[in-house]
């Protein structure tokens, strides 16, 4: 009897001690087709995983700009980087909210940071 519940003591240690199943992944939802229709945009897929989402084409792409508060998007900057980081440069607006693929912002008027989204 004493074994008996030495294991079972025993069990329940064990028990108790092993590692938390992982947690479940979550789907994410799809986007609201109507809302995004409504907003101008298209549900398409998007970056690596191409998961659906709502890209919306903005009206001043293209625009010449000096930071993202001249745009609807982010301002980036394209083409060689100048030899003087601190040089003034300007951007384009971008073309749609795709957050998706390489890019060099433009902040203040100067190069921002490159960034590449999956």
């Amino acid at each position: 009897m004493f074994k008996s519940i030495l294991a079972a003591a025993l069990a329940l240690v064990m028990v108790s001690c092993a590692p938390a199943p992982p947690p479940a992944v979550v789907a994410s939802a799809s986007p609201d087709v109507a809302a995004c229709t409504a907003k101008g945009g298209t549900v398409r897929p998007v970056c690596r995983m191409q998961r659906p989402a709502c890209v919306i084409a903005y009206s001043d792409a293209g625009k010449t700009c000096s930071d993202k508060s001249d745009c609807q998007g982010r301002c980036l900057y394209e083409g060689e980087a100048p030899t003087d980081s601190a040089a003034a440069v300007t951007g384009q607006c971008q073309a749609t909210s795709d957050p998706c693929g390489c890019f060099t912002t433009v902040v203040q008027g100067r190069m921002g940071p490159g960034l590449c989204v999956d």
